[in-house]
């Protein structure tokens, strides 16, 4: 039980540590899980965590987010900003929902395919840091909407675990024109919809196999994600606009080759 305990604990600051900077909390989480020996009902408890990201998200936005929604009744931009947010979380809605039992059952089992998608995304990280266009758009909330929408279509690629939902998110919004901290700012408001969906649509699709013997554990990594994040979002915009994302792309490449020399040698 100590044992179980320690690894949700990790397991918690992985996520928190991985979700919003470009290189796969899930595939980290997953490949952990396997080298750990560690399995949760469903993959259950590899979801619920995330809602703990969610919230470190929410936290830190609560103000901006409240001022846009009071705004909205009578400010066509605030209006505008919701929309595009609503627009792009629509396809990862329709094509999660119709591929659920493939990406849980099917995906999220293998290891192999995880580390490979963890190379090839760090590759393609490095390489559009390199060759982005010039940012076009500055903020965020004032991207257009025909451009969100890409973004949405490009953030369902992130259902293969090892792609990396904000790494999917920011790399189509840095080739659209977003400069690089308004592509990972809206890559963490476009997060808040898509993670409390999966969220909810995973916890409804696993009722029956939910252990309540593991609630603490769930628990623990929550409250674990939710500290950890909060850290990363408030240095990652920093970072990013100073530095870019080459780091978290060779990041990603080290760790995928790492896990697949183990996977090869029959870990």
């Amino acid at each position: 039980m100590e044992n179980t305990t320690i690894v949700a604990a990790f397991l918690g600051l992985l996520e928190g540590l991985t979700e919003f900077i470009p290189v796969s909390s899930t595939g980290h989480i997953l490949l952990a899980g396997h080298f750990l020996g560690f399995e949760s009902a469903g993959k259950t408890f590899e979801v619920v965590i995330q809602l703990g990201a969610v919230l470190a998200i929410l936290t830190l936005y609560s103000a901006r987010l409240a001022s846009v929604f009071a705004a909205a009744p009578h400010d066509p931009q605030a209006r505008r900003f919701i929309w595009s947010v609503l627009l792009a979380f629509l396809p990862a809605v329709v094509i999660g929902v119709m591929a659920h039992g493939f990406i849980k059952e099917v995906l999220f089992e293998t290891p192999m395919l995880i580390a490979v998608m963890l190379i090839l995304g760090g590759v393609v990280l490095v390489f559009v840091d390199r060759v982005a266009p010039e940012p076009r758009y500055d903020d965020a909330m004032k991207l257009p909407i025909a451009m969100t929408v890409k973004i949405g279509f490009i953030q369902c690629l992130a259902m293969v675990p090892g792609v990396s939902r904000s790494g999917a998110t920011i790399v189509g919004a840095l080739m659209l024109g977003a400069s690089k901290r308004a592509a990972a700012e809206f890559s963490f408001f476009l997060s808040m919809p898509t993670m409390a969906g999966a969220f909810a649509y995973d916890l409804y699709k696993n009722r029956d196999v939910l252990d309540v013997s593991a609630m603490g554990e769930i628990a623990i990594g929550f409250v674990m994600a939710f500290i950890s994040a909060v850290l990363v979002v408030k240095w990652l915009l920093g970072y990013v606009s100073r530095h870019g994302y080459a780091l978290f792309g060779w990041w990603r490449i080290v760790i995928g080759s790492i896990a697949l020399a183990f996977l090869v040698s029959g870990f």
